[in-house]
């Protein structure tokens, strides 16, 4: 009986996600283009070697600065196609669209200290699924970044075993896991933790379901991990 009962949860669990997939979720009107055709629907390793590309020219200090006057605003008031999911760090150093060289419309960024994703609750994976269910995302980018002050207090306050005030102490706990999995790693503790962050919101997302661990299997969409790095200003793939 149990085994039955298991098989029927999977397979309700497919047969949702199949169909969130297929049609928009209930609340939510289909995004129409104002110019009547939807843009060129990218895959997940075209989309994210244009992010790799955008990267590459603000590196280089040869932005293209696309799709960021009134008029690129305005054209998309009815609808958005972004290319890619991006859960980044709240830091005020960290803007995806910029250092990723893109405009208006390209990226649906999810932002939050220390770019939890486990625990982070309905806010974050909620989100996630909306842009790939609804808006046809093919690519996530967690997206963490050196000298993360959310990553950094996590180590100092497990070293110290005492806690911050207010809600702060709950986010820091959120990155504990990551400090105490990277602890016996070579190298510099913050670096390593900030990567360990990055990939185990990687490891998460492809497991949730009902929405994104099912198109993960199906080829539609990649979830990968980079980490920003301040002073060069570029974005290595830690997956």
């Amino acid at each position: 009986m149990r085994s039955n009962a298991t098989s029927s949860r999977r397979d309700f669990c497919r047969i949702t996600a199949a169909a969130i997939l297929t049609r928009p979720l209930p609340g939510f009107a289909a995004p129409q283009a104002t110019t009547g055709a939807r843009p060129k629907v990218l895959t997940a390793d075209e989309s994210l070697r244009d992010l790799v590309a955008g990267n590459e020219r603000f590196v280089k200090g040869q932005t293209i600065n696309p799709r960021r006057g009134p008029s690129d605003f305005s054209a998309l008031e009815k609808g958005q196609y972004p290319q890619a999911v991006v859960i980044a760090c709240s830091d005020s150093r960290v803007p995806p669209e910029i250092l990723f060289d893109l405009g208006v419309g390209d990226l649906f960024v999810v932002r939050l200290a220390g770019n939890v994703v486990d625990g982070a609750g309905v806010t974050v994976k909620g989100s996630t699924e909306y842009a790939i269910a609804e808006l046809k995302a093919p690519l996530i980018v967690v997206l963490g970044h050196s000298n993360c002050g959310a990553v950094k207090a996590a180590i100092q306050h497990i070293d110290a075993k005492d806690s911050l005030p207010g809600a702060i102490n709950g986010l820091v706990e959120l990155l504990k896991p990551a400090v105490t999995k990277s602890k016996s790693m070579p190298g510099d503790a913050l670096a390593n933790a900030i990567v360990q962050n990055v990939k185990d919101g990687v490891e998460k997302l492809q497991q949730l379901e009902p929405i994104v661990a099912p198109a993960v299997k199906a080829g539609k969409v990649k979830v990968v991990g980079g980490v920003y790095d301040l002073k060069t200003g570029r974005v290595t793939l830690t997956t």
